[in-house]
């Protein structure tokens, strides 16, 4: 892994005046320690007193740096201040994961040249790997994420120990495993005993059980949705080909308390949740929602394809919501589990305790053409009746569903709920809605919208003082979810939260200078001590508060942030893909080096015209050719060290070799 390297002492310097935020400006902020801010997944951050909607615009907020990682980052970034990191100080940490099976801490304000520690769960010498979609050209798993999966679900950090909760994926040799690590968040170092081996069985007669049990399957078994630390112990979920799983540990042993299938005697059942963590209550209770399949608990049976599930700590289902027009769903592929539940704040109406959920729906299997986004009474979920959904209240949004999930937030004067799905405008995407909730009722249709649509949909998170200075943040995905692994930039919105049709800014007012990484799916952005930090394919990136001191710096511009080439014979070159480098910033740009580095770095092959200075405004080019030695994907980066801030800068290459 090639680590962050600043060409120039002057360059750590600027960083360290650019950053708006100090290891000790946040007292009181605990940091973004889970998926969504909090076990409810709100997606709030109540304690952020250096963005407001006076401040950021394309004037005076943009992209401040990136760092580099080894792979796509499909988890959320967490957030710890004023951590004391061993011979190393005090520091804001961000956390990124990415698909390679690396974790990595940074300095959240840009003030370190490289890491403060990385881990890599990997060994390529050894055959220890991250699980590939393709071996040999043939697919082995269904891949979501393209071409490898490593870590996929966003970790969960513990601050009273100071402990990072995660799962790997690898296959080391010719065998699969998942592991369930417990990191040390100052060092990175094992703890508890770990990691240990995930496995799990329960009774049941479903797809693929043998001698009355089914087991967990380390190769098919997909953990995408966010990890959940409650009452001493770690839960874990997952969406297999032949099952959906909840698995429980104790958080200081590792050691195995619960296990849960949501299909023991039939198929599938997934719990995926675009992402979206495991929700719990304050009463220790966990909330999740399934994906298509059997459905026959109002029968006696164990099967609860497409429904919402109220747990235990012991993962005994205490109740559930069965949408009534389940059979059209589990047929249809319209699964209520690819979005996660909200639970919303006591609510000031007849029902204080609510939930939010919304997955797939419109045509077939809705009347009204529209997805219907349901409210439930945690106290008392529904559970099935086919003539009437007995539920606290159903609004219809989307056309086509959410593969994301909401965020909430009460304002000076109204509480709002934020979310977008996939409605078809121009033939995809929606708009952000906003929804007012009054007296535990959702407003029957939503009460401002963004200009703007969002191809796949978004889950937004809000930055706000309290009830005050509110912003809601969005990021967006141009490609489909069917283009793997996608190729064009993330960008970042933000909208004034009492209104969202107010934009206030968005990372396309000025490419040149806040261009983001290639945007991963289902990215969630996480807002802390005044920076915005977005996952992408290629790199980590940091926004915040612009200042004058930038005007005296390089820039690092490339026109495009990845590059898939089209499918290539082995051992045939495929034509040069020319990338253009510019110098996007007020100084010249010294470059140290372009090299290729990454996992399959000897199958690409780099040329350029650069030299060691660029002049402001200027441009070079990189050609970049693929010779695949073997079928199947294959990934690398380019490389370019220099002394712009965020050196090194990248492009990530995918290739398949046919």
């Amino acid at each position: 892994m090639t680590r962050l390297v600043w060409p120039a002492p002057v360059i750590s310097v600027l960083l360290m005046i650019l950053s708006s935020g100090t290891p000790t400006a946040s007292q009181t902020f605990a940091g973004v320690l889970t998926e969504h801010n909090d076990n409810a997944r709100t997606g709030q951050n109540l304690n952020e007193t250096i963005l407001t909607p006076l401040n950021v615009n394309s004037s005076s907020f943009g992209k401040l740096f990136s760092y580099s990682v080894d792979g796509q980052i499909y988890t959320q970034p967490l957030y710890v201040p004023n951590l004391a990191i061993p011979g190393q100080g005090t520091h804001n940490v961000v956390y990124a994961a990415t698909q390679n099976d690396s974790v990595y801490a940074f300095d959240a304000d840009g003030r370190s040249n490289s890491p403060l520690w990385q881990d890599s769960f990997i060994s390529p010498a050894h055959g220890i790997n991250p699980v590939p979609c393709e071996i040999d050209g043939k697919p082995i798993v269904s891949c979501a994420i393209y071409p490898i999966y490593g870590i996929a679900g966003t970790p969960v950090i513990d601050p009273v120990t100071n402990t990072m909760y995660l799962v790997t994926r690898t296959i080391e040799n010719t065998k699969y495993f998942q592991r369930l690590h417990a990191l040390d968040i100052t060092t990175g170092a094992e703890k508890f005993g770990g990691p240990i081996v995930i496995e799990a069985s329960v009774a049941g007669a479903g797809a693929g059980s043998e001698g009355g049990m089914v087991q967990f399957d380390a190769l098919h078994d997909i953990q995408r949705v966010g990890l959940l630390l409650l009452n001493g112990n770690v839960y874990i979920g997952w969406a297999g080909a032949l099952h959906g799983w909840v698995l429980g540990y104790d958080a200081t042993t590792l050691a195995q308390v619960a296990a849960f299938t949501s299909t023991p005697n039939a198929i599938r059942g997934g719990v995926w949740q675009s992402g979206s963590g495991l929700a719990a209550d304050d009463l220790g209770n966990i909330y999740l929602a399934l994906g298509d399949g059997l459905f026959d608990a109002n029968t006696g049976g164990t099967d609860y394809g497409d429904s919402v599930l109220k747990m235990n700590g012991s993962l005994n289902v205490l109740d559930y919501f069965t949408p009534m027009d389940q059979g059209c769903r589990a047929m249809n592929d319209m699964d209520l589990g690819s979005a996660g539940p909200i639970l919303l704040p006591v609510q000031k109406g007849t029902v204080p305790n609510e939930l939010v959920i919304a997955g797939k729906g419109g045509n077939p299997c809705d009347e009204e053409g529209l997805t219907p986004i349901y409210l439930l009474n945690q106290d008392s979920l529904g559970k099935y009746n086919p003539e009437q959904d007995q539920i606290v209240e159903t609004v219809y949004g989307a056309t086509y569903g959410y593969w994301s999930n909401p965020a909430y937030w009460t304002g000076p004067v109204t509480t709002n709920l934020y979310m977008a799905g996939l409605s078809g405008v121009n033939g995809y995407g929606d708009y952000l809605k906003m929804y007012s909730v009054s007296n535990g009722l959702l407003s029957t249709s939503a009460v401002a919208q963004s200009s703007n649509i969002f191809p796949i949909g978004s889950t937004p998170s809000v930055s706000a003082n309290g009830a005050s200075a509110g912003i809601v943040w969005a990021i967006e995905r141009r490609n489909s979810l069917d283009d793997e692994p996608g190729f064009s930039p993330a960008i970042l919105y933000a909208y004034h939260a009492t209104n969202v049709s107010t934009m206030l800014y968005n990372s396309g007012q000025v490419p040149a200078r806040d261009q983001a990484g290639c945007a991963s799916k289902f990215q969630v952005p996480t807002i802390a001590n005044g920076k915005v930090y977005v996952s992408t394919q290629n790199e980590l990136d940091v926004f915040g508060l612009l200042i004058s001191a930038q005007l005296a710096s390089p820039g690092v511009f490339l026109l495009a942030p990845c590059r898939t080439f089209p499918a290539q014979a082995v051992n045939t070159t495929s034509p040069p893909y020319d990338l253009d480098l510019t110098n996007s910033g007020n100084a010249p740009l010294k470059i140290t080096s372009i090299v290729i580095t990454g996992t399959n770095s000897a199958e690409f092959a780099s040329t350029s015209d650069c030299t060691t200075s660029l002049p402001a405004g200027q441009k070079c080019t990189i050609a970049v050719t693929f010779t695949p030695e073997a079928v199947g994907p294959q990934t690398a980066y380019v490389t370019i060290t220099d002394s712009a801030p965020g050196s090194p800068h990248n492009m990530y290459l995918v290739g398949k070799g046919d």
